[in-house]
């Protein structure tokens, strides 16, 4: 099994630099993990260092907080395609769903699933600010709403991915969505335990790290 592409090699910071960039580029086409992970004012360039390999481009959409409004976000997600990206994932209205407001947070959901025009649209729940019952609903609305995974966290809410989390998401979507771990997976072990909970992908900034150690494995 090739694990690289169970993972988003991840620069989400907000200082990060070219030259940052090119470094989890030049790993991603090395280690050939499924996409890099960056913030939309990097996709165009990342797009074109990318041509003619395997690895995606993915970006983050009303990042890190989810409060920007439903047309800002369709058209971040448009701009993103237009220059080149290939998975998005957007943060939900968090405080919508706090609220019970939930066609708004469906319809907020569906409006960038709409903009993706069939790229793969992943949506971020934040689960350290959530209820059990919130991440439930949270996952139901992003069924509804047509996208294709439910991911953990932003890793800028002072919380990230856990097991307990990645297994109630995964009961909640069953084989109808994919569950995406992100946020404080930072070695083999951490690896390993979301992929038994039941995550396809994994968003980390150690994924250099984690295949390291599956080489080291005999197992690998």
């Amino acid at each position: 099994m090739n694990y690289a592409k169970f993972i988003d090699h991840t620069l989400l910071k907000p200082d990060s630099t070219r030259a940052q960039v090119d470094t989890i580029l030049d790993e991603a086409k090395q280690y050939g993990f499924k996409s890099v992970c960056i913030n939309p004012t990097h996709v165009k360039y990342a797009a074109e260092q990318l041509v003619n390999t395997e690895v995606l481009v993915c970006t983050v959409i009303g990042f890190p907080l989810g409060a920007s409004t439903t047309e800002t976000k369709v058209f971040e997600t448009e701009n993103a395609i237009a220059h080149g990206a290939s998975e998005i994932d957007m943060v939900i209205n968090i405080g919508a769903l706090k609220d019970q407001r939930f066609e708004e947070v469906q319809k907020d959901i569906e409006g960038v699933v709409g903009a993706a025009n069939g790229k793969t649209v992943k949506v971020i729940i934040e689960t350290c600010l959530l209820t059990d019952e919130e991440k439930v609903k949270a996952c139901e609305l992003s069924k509804a709403a047509g996208a294709d995974f439910v991911k953990t966290s932003t890793g800028f809410a002072g919380g990230g991915a856990t097991v307990e989390d990645v297994q109630l998401m995964k009961q909640t979507v069953g084989d109808a969505l994919e569950v995406k771990a992100s946020g404080g997976v930072r070695n083999l072990e951490d690896f390993n335990n979301m992929l038994e909970a039941g995550a396809t992908r994994i968003g980390a900034s150690a994924g250099v790290q984690i295949i390291q150690g599956l080489e080291s494995d005999s197992d690998y």
